[in-house]
């Protein structure tokens, strides 16, 4: 005869089997964790099925997605851009909700260049549909040459886009300044490869050079530690989470001086400082660490 549990001994039990999987802390897969959104034939897997090759061509970009939706944590993936003549080309990775007219989204976007110019990423963020606060960090680095990490953490507290676990900005909660926070809405991982050289590199003075073409972008191991939703619990309790921790509710010491260093000598644009765009400093500018 089977042992028959009370509804006391049972519930804590539940509780902690409806959190462990409300929160997904596994290094990611494609096929198990994404999906192709655009143009499956320009997506292919390759390395032994161990990375993903995104493709620009005059005819399509491309892109994946993952399947679920998450409500605060860590994302992370491997990236290798698009190698040589990527002026006018767009390789992103970013978080984003899809409710219409008041979207949430968090951006990193790798702007290309002529051969031998350095790399641009542009950070962005929307809340409740409005944008417009990029900023734009020439990488130390020849991110073409290598896979490099880029991560978003994302807590209650602030938005940190990291490379290499090197922060290049910090977005803080600035609900306390009237300021909307993307805490409300979840959003989904995705990734895309695209031409955009109206705006991408120098303003859309360089165009992109198709006989360059195809345009090729690498994609490897996916991390992701997050709220996955639909969830019952976890995502709402701000003590089972780490990334809610006091040691995630702002810069360590050693990150701190990392951003200064960032700031200080790769920074090329900031809308913080741009007065023609905003004569009245934004709210949130007044505390960027």
């Amino acid at each position: 005869m089977a042992k028959q549990f009370s509804l006391p001994l049972l519930l804590p039990l539940l509780l902690i089997f409806f959190s462990f999987n409300a929160t997904q802390s596994r290094p990611a897969s494609f096929e198990h964790d994404f999906y192709i959104t655009w143009s499956s034939n320009h997506v292919k897997p390759v390395q032994n099925g161990t990375c993903i090759q995104l493709l620009l061509d005059q005819s399509s970009g491309s892109g994946f997605a993952s399947k679920r939706r998450y409500l605060f944590g860590r994302v992370s993936m491997k990236i290798k851009l698009v190698q040589g003549d990527s002026a006018g080309t767009v390789t992103a990775f970013y978080m984003a909700s899809d409710v219409a007219g008041v979207r949430d989204e968090v951006d990193f976007e790798f702007l290309g260049n002529r051969t031998g110019q350095p790399y641009t990423v542009q950070t962005n963020v929307y809340v409740r549909g409005k944008g417009d606060r990029e900023q734009r960090v020439k990488l130390w680095f020849d991110p073409s040459a290598d896979f490099h990490t880029y991560s978003i953490l994302w807590n209650r507290y602030h938005i940190l886009f990291l490379v290499d676990e090197v922060p290049i900005r910090v977005y803080k909660n600035n609900e306390a300044r009237g300021v909307p926070y993307p805490k409300a809405q979840t959003m989904g991982i995705y990734s895309t490869l695209w031409e955009a050289d109206d705006w991408a590199t120098r303003g859309g003075l360089e165009k992109i050079d198709w006989t360059k073409a195809p345009f090729l972008a690498y994609y490897k191991d996916f991390d992701i530690d997050a709220c996955a939703v639909p969830g019952p619990l976890g995502c709402t309790a701000t003590t089972n989470n780490w990334w809610d921790g006091p040691s995630y509710r702002q810069l360590d010491p050693v990150q701190a001086r990392r951003y200064h260093w960032v700031r200080m000598y790769h920074m090329i644009y900031d809308y913080c400082t741009d007065k023609a765009r905003y004569p009245v400093t934004p709210a949130e500018c007044f505390s960027w660490i």
